[in-house]
């Protein structure tokens, strides 16, 4: 691994408290959109239809695991692939669906989790991708932003932290499969010059 010292940037706490944030606002915005979609389709007094919530994998798994126990509602769960990158660091910029979503989309009201927003490139594919497929809506949640790489415009509908161009690992993020299991959010310093977190 060609990389260097770390220094935690956001703390277990804060990323705690982040989540149950965000998971307030999900529940907030969410529960009562279900129920009128449960009493629009003729369900009556049935359970309203559960909120899907597809995490991007591989850097999401942590903290979608810990946003869905933290919502204390009723979801179904499901993860998605995401490549731009076709071996190698060097992003291609095109991406495409390495891990398909099981969970029928249509119709539904879903919910990706990401770890990071980097370029946009990933999270608007994935939007639009979902739109198509026949979701009821799309919106996005995502523990960290990092605005001034953006080159794609992109909705984050629910944000943790907006951090500057550094490069984080911990709390799922990775530098070549490494660090995941931190509970912190780290700077790793020295990254080999190229390499996004898309």
């Amino acid at each position: 691994m060609a990389a260097g010292e770390m220094c935690v940037l956001l703390s277990r706490r804060e990323v705690r408290s982040a989540v149950g944030r965000l998971a307030r606002a999900v529940r907030r915005d969410y529960t009562g959109l279900l129920r009128r979609q449960g009493r629009d389709e003729g369900r009556g007094q049935a359970e309203p239809p559960e909120l899907l919530v597809v995490g991007v994998m591989k850097g999401a798994f942590v903290f979608m695991a810990d946003l869905a126990r933290a919502l204390n509602m009723p979801v179904t769960v499901d993860f998605v692939g995401v490549s731009t990158y076709g071996g190698g660091t060097t992003s291609s910029r095109k991406p495409r669906i390495v891990q398909g979503i099981r969970t029928p989309i249509k119709g539904r009201h879903v919910l990706v989790v990401e770890d990071i927003v980097d370029t946009g490139i990933t999270a608007g594919f994935l939007v639009d991708y979902l739109k198509r497929r026949g979701a009821a809506s799309v919106r996005l949640c995502a523990l960290l932003s990092k605005p001034s790489r953006r080159e794609v415009e992109v909705e984050i509908d629910y944000l943790g932290f907006t951090i500057a161009d550094l490069f984080v690992v911990g709390y799922g993020l990775d530098y070549d499969q490494h660090y995941r299991y931190l509970p912190d959010v780290c700077v790793l310093e020295k990254v080999v010059e190229g390499k996004g977190q898309e």
